[in-house]
């Protein structure tokens, strides 16, 4: 079975020969009683009806008494959960299921127009396992017709490109094992990114095992083998544009090996492919607007199995630049796909700009950021800084740590070999971004995310299961960053 995704977006609709209703949007309540767009008499009906003062939102008729239109007070914030996103997503669950013709009525800035847009979309994601016919969900939507009207053509489709990659993002993350496993996961992104037509390698069985051994040695004890899928796409085919890597964590499903997991720490373990998946929301968002890129998704996906072929801890593995990693915890083989990965995109004789990776890789950055705040690693301040001040515009965090070089030392064996876990039991998510960064060449800009990828709570637009934590931060920051190669160039 392989899961096919739905690129219809739930909550729009084109209102040729639909009747809309209009919901008028205020950022302060004095507008209301000034506003032109209202009659006398619906605002009376609007203050003497509802509390607009303390619910923010109220309904009022129309010369039939029927259903005339609705209000919303709405407040800018950049504040995560209170910002512009979340309001639009709990509106839609106060709203009936009808046809609404949006407009801002005070001062809103496009940014804003856009985050709204944004959350009213999110909060109509739905996972199923079974295929869900549009048309036997009740209507309720925004009308293209007057958000073209909010914002232009361009900004929109932004929009909605980064819905459909935060979506595709959250599926494949909720995905179960046995349906996401690795020769199921290649299908899949053949067929998710068809249209676009990027230029596919494979690299499977005796080919994978030769060339990336740190990929194979976690893999080859599942009945679901390893593989690594190297995707490139460039606006056109002019070397003209920046080169950026992203790179993204693909375990199908993490047993822990021999070190084993405890059957609850088990349960979420079909998330530890979150990373490949918010690389593929952000490679189909940016692709999806036709960013001027040289864009290269490398994804090294494999399941950690238990077998008679599991890696042991204290075995000795070269690695694909040769370079001697024994193994500490067998739980901890993200990292060594990563390392035979972040080696291979490195080998490009074109310059790149940066690599990113992504990887749902240790428990001690949920310990010290929590589960909502991924965990930035860099070696260039510049790129890092992008990345935070990126972050903090968009309402997608992430919070810088240390590349604290002293720690290095726990990761040197006597054997001269290098552990992949290090000798310390404190500053796992350190020694874990020090151990990827002994595959980074010097020369090469390199960041590194440890993020959650999942929702451990529900509220609306973002419910429990799987979340494109970053995407839309590295989407907006990749975009800036090649417009302003553009104009130096």
């Amino acid at each position: 079975m392989v899961y096919n995704f739905n690129e219809i977006l739930n909550g729009f609709c084109e209102n040729r020969k639909i009747k809309s209703i209009p919901l008028y949007l205020f950022n302060d309540i004095k507008s209301l009683n000034s506003t032109k767009l209202i009659s006398e008499k619906q605002k009376e009906f609007l203050n003497t009806s509802f509390a607009i003062d303390t619910q923010h939102f109220g309904f009022f008729p129309n010369e039939q008494f029927a259903l005339g239109g609705a209000i919303a007070i709405i407040k800018k914030s950049h504040e995560p959960k209170e910002s512009l996103i979340d309001q639009a997503a709990k509106l839609t669950q106060k709203l009936p299921k009808r046809k609404w013709s949006v407009q801002f009525v005070d001062e809103f800035e496009t940014f804003d127009k856009l985050n709204f847009i944004l959350g009213w979309g999110l909060a109509f994601y739905n996972f199923s396992i079974k295929k869900i016919n549009k048309n036997s969900f009740e209507k309720q939507a925004l009308c293209l017709s007057q958000c073209r009207k909010e914002v232009s053509k361009n900004s929109l489709e932004k929009c909605f490109a980064e819905i459909r990659g935060i979506f595709l993002a959250r599926d494949l993350i909720n995905l179960p094992p046995n349906i996401l496993t690795p020769f199921n996961y290649e299908k899949v992104i053949k067929k998710s990114f068809k249209k676009f037509s990027p230029k596919i390698l494979i690299y499977k069985n005796k080919q994978l095992e030769k060339n990336f051994p740190l990929i194979d040695f976690v893999g080859r004890s599942s009945e679901n083998k390893p593989l690594l899928i190297d995707l490139q796409w460039a606006k056109n085919k002019k070397n003209n544009y920046p080169n950026i890597v992203l790179v993204g964590k693909g375990v199908t499903f993490d047993s822990g090996g021999l070190d084993i997991k405890p059957s609850n720490s088990m349960l979420l373990m079909k998330k530890d492919m979150g990373g490949s998946a918010v690389v593929l929301g952000i490679a189909y968002a940016l692709m999806s607007i036709n960013c001027p890129i040289n864009l290269r998704i490398i994804l090294p996906l494999a399941e950690n199995a238990v077998s008679e072929k599991s890696m042991r801890p204290l075995d000795i593995i070269y690695s694909r630049n040769q370079t001697p990693v024994e193994i500490g915890n067998t739980d901890a083989e993200g990292r060594l796909l990563l390392a035979d990965a972040l080696t291979y995109c490195q080998e490009s004789k074109i310059q790149i700009d940066f690599i990113l990776d992504f990887a749902t890789l240790t428990g001690a950055a949920r310990v010290a950021l929590g589960t909502e705040l991924p965990a930035l690693f860099t070696n260039n301040d510049n790129l890092g800084e992008d990345i935070i001040n990126e972050g903090i515009k968009q309402i997608d965090p992430m919070w810088r740590l240390p590349l604290f070089n002293p720690y290095n030392k726990q990761l040197d064996k006597n054997n001269n070999a290098i552990s992949s876990t290090g000798s310390s039991g404190t500053g796992g998510a350190i020694t874990a971004a020090l151990f990827l960064n002994r595959f980074i060449n010097k020369n090469t800009n390199w960041a590194h995310v440890d993020l959650m990828a999942w929702n451990t709570s529900s509220r609306p637009g973002f419910p429990v299961g799987g979340e494109a934590m970053g995407l839309r931060n590295i989407v907006n920051m990749i975009i800036k960053y090649c417009s302003k190669s553009k104009i130096l160039n």
